[in-house]
């Protein structure tokens, strides 16, 4: 999934950053409102994560400003501001969770995850594929009922894949769901993942080249098409 993630003090953006790639989330990362402003414009995302006190101005009216564009991305407010007043403006103007630090690490993967979850078409907790199954809470996929030791990045290139199971995913796609704005993977970074989700997913194939559209996920037989 990709994340935005809107917070002024460079050491907490760095280690949030950090956390959320080792969980598989590209994020791209803004330090002030007219950097995350910018960013939405540009890209899709699937969460937002925000500071509200920001150096040019509250994060809470840059997020009414979004919703009133029709923006619908769920997005999570990490803060200081812990008063019951704050949280009450906070989910009136448009946020889906509220966080209040100091915060667990752990606590905001998971509430992230689950926001994620709920924005967009809504997508089963397990998707099954043939004999593979992708469980998206638990972030683990088993084929044939083997679990398989997926990394990070291909965890998340396979739910992509599972979630458009059918549909060819562009490169573009992929990059973005995978690495986001704020790294430069290398030039042949989403054929290395691909051919090594291909070896890891086994036989009979499920991951299929679609030659000039990008890949797509499908039993067996219909990969055979």
């Amino acid at each position: 999934m990709r994340v935005l993630l809107l917070e002024d003090q460079s050491d907490l953006r760095d280690a949030v950053a950090g956390r959320l790639r080792a969980h598989g989330h590209a994020v791209d990362e803004a330090g002030d409102l007219a950097e995350a402003e910018s960013f939405v414009q540009s890209y899709a995302y699937g969460a937002l994560v925000l500071d509200r006190t920001l150096p040019d101005g509250d994060a809470l009216a840059a997020l009414q400003r979004w919703r009133q564009r029709g923006i619908a991305t769920p997005a999570l407010f990490l803060t200081a501001r812990d008063a019951v007043a704050d949280r009450v403006e906070g989910f009136a103007g448009g946020a889906d969770d509220y966080l209040v630090k100091p915060f667990s690490m752990d606590e905001l993967v998971a509430r992230i995850g689950a926001i994620g979850r709920r924005g967009g078409a809504i997508v089963p907790s397990t998707i099954r594929i043939a004999d593979l199954e992708v469980d998206l809470g638990r972030r683990e996929a088993r084929r044939a009922g083997i679990a398989l030791p997926l990394r990070p990045k291909e965890f998340a290139l396979l739910q992509l894949l599972a979630e458009r199971a059918g549909q060819a995913v562009p490169r573009q796609a992929i990059l973005a769901a995978c690495w986001g704005e704020e790294q430069q993977p290398a030039s042949n970074a989403e054929e290395v993942l691909i051919a090594t989700l291909r070896r890891k997913l086994g036989d009979p194939p499920l991951l299929r080249t679609v030659r000039g559209s990008g890949y797509r996920l499908d039993a067996p037989d219909a990969a055979r098409s």
